[in-house]
């Protein structure tokens, strides 16, 4: 009898081991979720939990500056842009281990995954290398920029696509058969069908100012927002790429987002410290708030209800009511952050749609 419950007794205790680690595995494993993630280019990866609005997580892996960050429409994996290393970096969520590292060339700037969420796709410029070495910057023989995709299933790289001079930001026409990109130093949204890569035409926008960076299509489909960092413009165009209107926005414009409804356009006056909002259908600034020095980009919390800017200069996040547009309070911490998108994903100038 002492036998049976001595026996009886180690397996209600192998049962309850193997119920504790099971949920410690699940608790270790599973996909955060109202979570932000912080790319910052001194070489650190940050966590926040949205609901506390505290750093929950850090890791700086060997040899990655992160600035273009990215994650993939189940959460699973987060992906990096790797400006010194001339790469991109795919690490799982739970814990932010480094998974694998996919080379594409130098001077990655921008990550973007497709609205399908099945491919990756990565700008970076080979003529920065020839910049740090003392090559004119404004030589003719400088080489485009180019834009690397991959599969994220199985991270099998596809078609390469070549871009122009300094390409900034990436997006997509909402049915995904577009890709669109922001050629900085040529003034122009160069268009590429997004299966094949294939260059398709570069619409010129000189004549309304300087310096394309943000690009940003609308909820519904139908318009693109754009921001030009010299002349400080905002674009609204249409589905087909012509300039419906424009405004002059505070100084150097960078990252750009409509709201969830399509009735707001959010832009990041970087030098200007300021975020400031538009109406989309007017382009009338409806608000303008003090942020940090050089926010480049942000993103809406996944319920809409506050903004969080990334602010490169200032080394903090600066976080805002996304409604009555009052500063709520800034996370201290960081060191050079570039992006920030969500989980669930988020709009936002590197997020949604």
């Amino acid at each position: 009898m002492a036998a049976r419950k001595i026996s009886f007794c180690l397996a209600v205790a192998v049962v309850a081991a193997l119920g504790v680690g099971l949920l410690l595995w699940k608790h270790y494993e599973q996909v955060p979720t109202f979570v932000a993630y912080v790319s910052e280019e001194a070489g650190t990866i940050s966590v926040i939990d949205l609901r506390t609005l505290k750093v929950i997580r850090r890791v700086q892996p060997d040899d990655i500056a992160p600035r273009g960050i990215a994650v993939t429409h189940d959460g699973q994996y987060l992906i990096t842009s790797n400006k010194n290393t001339s790469d991109v970096a795919v690490f799982s969520t739970p814990r932010l281990r480094l998974l694998r590292r996919l080379h594409i060339g130098h001077g990655p700037e921008f990550v973007k995954i497709n609205p399908a969420g099945t491919r990756l796709f990565a700008t970076f410029e080979p003529a920065s290398q020839r910049e740090a070495q003392g090559a004119d910057a404004d030589s003719d023989q400088e080489p485009p920029a180019q834009i690397a995709s991959f599969n994220v299933v199985n991270w099998t790289e596809g078609p390469t696509s070549t871009a122009g001079k300094e390409t900034e930001g990436l997006e997509f026409s909402r049915d995904g058969k577009l890709m669109l990109v922001a050629n900085e130093a040529q003034d122009t949204i160069g268009v590429f069908d997004a299966v094949s890569g294939m260059h398709l035409r570069d619409v010129d926008l000189k004549s309304y100012g300087s310096r394309p960076r943000g690009l940003k299509v609308s909820p519904q489909g139908d318009e693109y927002a754009v921001t030009m960092e010299v002349s400080g413009t905002l674009l609204l165009m249409d589905a087909n790429l012509n300039v419906l209107k424009s405004v002059p926005t505070a100084a150097k414009p960078y990252g750009v987002a409509f709201d969830r409804s399509g009735e707001r356009i959010f832009v990041a006056a970087a030098m200007a410290r300021k975020l400031q909002v538009f109406s989309r259908s007017s382009l009338q600034q409806l608000a303008e708030v003090p942020v940090g020095q050089r926010c480049w980009h942000f993103t809406f919390t996944p319920d809409d209800s506050r903004l969080l800017l990334a602010c490169g200069r200032s080394n903090n996040i600066v976080v805002i009511d996304a409604n009555s547009y009052t500063p709520l309070s800034t996370i201290e911490g960081f060191k050079l952050p570039w992006g920030i998108v969500t989980y669930p994903r988020s709009y936002g100038s590197l997020g949604l749609p």
